[in-house]
């Protein structure tokens, strides 16, 4: 019986991943490694345990949805090699047709597959433009002592000492006999091949065993049991074989499930039967690492919203939306397909707060989202807004960005809060005036300012919040109002801080249930704190009613 090599790495581990390939090929044990074609299928074949990615040209090609004909150019083939090889941690042998020309092209691809980490390459003994072995009859083979020259050139252009070359003898494929498949096995191996890789298309295993005997170990031996895969593997082992390649067997079986997935999805116009039978989602963020991401966006990327967290205001059920509102809390109801908490949630998120605390009252039970911690104020009948953030007070123990959940606003004006220099910022709309349904009964945040808008692109002083006044109707009675307020407000640690000092003391004198948000921004300038206000001009909406809610709906 034929036994592989002796002169396998020692114990340690293989430094590289050529050396990985090289003690895979020198090792006592039978070697698996298994096509793959792109990025994601690498990944999978590491998943399933292989030692070894058999980047396989056929595969790759087609893939590109060109022909097993040089249609893809090596550098074509480099650059999906290089996403293979980053995204595991397994060798990859290359298929490397026929080095893609003569010496000096086989001496270039070596180098830039060293460059890349691939761990070895297989080149055939064919003329190029190569043609798949498994196509026609008596295809051509290269000139021996030229592709001899080939080998050697590789050999002595890689820029890793545990590269691997295999040389694949393509004379039984091509009918050329036994004898010359050993003549031309044993050139190879003298002009530097680390490994012999002998095909053939035949049914059975018969002339492959037989040239394993006749080979009879002068070097690592390769096979492709593409045709003849019903030989027991075991026959490989016994043998002397080093390394089996499963050589096409992925992009096959892709190739089967995305005809017949497309096919039942034409036929029915649907998804519902489909999808229980394909990969998840979740699946594929999971194997591409998104994980991985997410844990390196937080050890390096500081998000735009720094430290800051965010507390939405949605205990309240919005009567004024009727039945819409009879068992759903108005920041539940669906704008375009999402809740609008979870919009407004949403823009919070994109603007880096991720740690999002939401006081619900009404129909609590149904405010239930991803990423959110919930805050109960049951009492929620009884009180506003300023006991529903009393609620939430433990959160207020450093910055954060407090906002009704019937808002919705565009990010850039976030973006801007959060780069407001107050430790009490406020968001006041200059154009409230006529810019949309306003009820005679309809409350409205009136404020007063330092100054009032002016647009001017120079003007960078700060302007200051002096009042809020709720007033019913556009026209309110409100002293030259500058703007309403929207319900959002930035706060710095220092600002949560007098905050939450201020909450307590209105409960103390017993006014906490009654007030709103602006009564306790009145009673924080009252005392001296200094308001910032961060004037927009429209670009946000509140949903107070259905016409609000039409609108949001055609908006969105």
């Amino acid at each position: 019986m034929a036994t592989k090599l002796d002169g396998a790495p020692a114990s340690r581990a293989p430094r590289s991943k050529a050396e990985m390939l090289k003690a895979a090929l020198l090792k006592a044990e039978l070697a698996f490694v298994m096509e793959a074609h792109n990025g994601l299928s690498a990944k999978v074949v590491e998943e399933a345990g292989f030692e070894g990615i058999w980047a396989s040209g056929l595969a790759m090609s087609a893939a590109l949805g060109v022909r097993d004909n040089n249609e893809a150019s090596w550098t074509q083939v480099l650059e999906q090699l290089e996403f293979m090889a980053d995204a595991t941690s397994i060798p990859i042998l290359v298929d490397g047709d026929t080095g893609y020309g003569n010496f000096n092209n086989v001496r270039r691809l070596v180098k830039k597959l060293c460059q890349r980490g691939v761990a070895g390459v297989c080149i055939e003994d064919k003329l190029f433009p190569k043609t798949n072995s498994f196509i026609g009859e008596g295809q051509p083979l290269a000139d021996m002592e030229e592709f001899s020259g080939r080998i050697k050139a590789g050999k002595d252009s890689q820029e890793d000492e545990d590269f691997q070359l295999i040389a694949r003898v393509e004379a039984l494929i091509s009918g050329l006999g036994m004898a010359e498949a050993l003549r031309r096995a044993e050139a190879y191996h003298s002009a530097g091949a680390d490994g012999i890789l002998i095909h053939s298309k035949k049914a059975d295993a018969e002339e492959i065993l037989t040239f394993s005997r006749e080979w009879a170990g002068r070097a690592p031996l390769v096979i492709v049991p593409t045709m003849y895969y019903a030989t027991p593997t075991d026959a490989f082992r016994d043998a002397g074989v080093s390394l089996v390649i499963w050589a096409n067997h992925n992009l096959r079986a892709a190739l089967s499930a995305m005809r017949e997935t497309s096919r039942r999805i034409m036929e029915e116009q649907s998804l519902t039967s489909v999808e229980g039978e394909v990969a998840g989602v979740k699946e594929i963020f999971d194997i591409v690492g998104q994980g991985e991401l997410a844990a390196a966006e937080a050890r390096y990327l500081k998000p735009k919203g720094g430290d800051y967290k965010a507390i939405i205001l949605a205990a309240s059920r919005g009567s004024a939306l009727g039945p819409l509102t009879e068992r759903l809390p108005k920041c539940m109801l669906d704008i375009r397909g999402q809740p609008l908490l979870k919009r407004l949630m949403t823009t919070l998120a994109e603007g880096g707060l991720r740690d999002i605390s939401v006081v619900r009252g009404y129909a609590k039970e149904m405010i239930d989202l991803a990423n959110l911690r919930v805050i109960d104020n049951d009492a929620f009948a009884d009180n506003s807004e300023a006991a529903s953030l009393a609620c939430a007070a433990a959160e207020l123990d450093g910055a954060c960005v407090v906002s009704y959940g019937d808002i919705l606003f565009r990010p850039y004006i976030l973006e801007n809060l959060l780069a407001s220099s107050g430790d009490i910022s406020a968001v006041i709309d200059a154009r409230w005036r006529g810019t949309g349904h306003r009820a005679a009964e309809r409350k409205v945040d009136l404020a007063r300012c330092s100054r009032a808008f002016t647009g001017d692109y120079l003007d960078e002083e700060p302007v200051w919040l002096e009042a809020i006044e709720s007033a019913a109707g556009e026209g309110g009675e409100s002293d030259a109002p500058d703007g309403e307020f929207i319900g959002l407000i930035k706060l710095s640690a220092a600002g949560a801080h007098a905050v939450r000092r201020e909450l307590q003391a209105m409960e103390a004198e017993g006014v906490l249930d009654e007030a709103d948000l602006p009564a306790l921004l009145n009673r924080l300038i009252a005392r001296g704190e200094k308001i910032e206000a961060l004037y927009v001009t429209g670009h946000w909406l509140d949903v107070d009613d259905a016409f609000d809610l039409a609108k949001a709906r055609n908006l969105v």
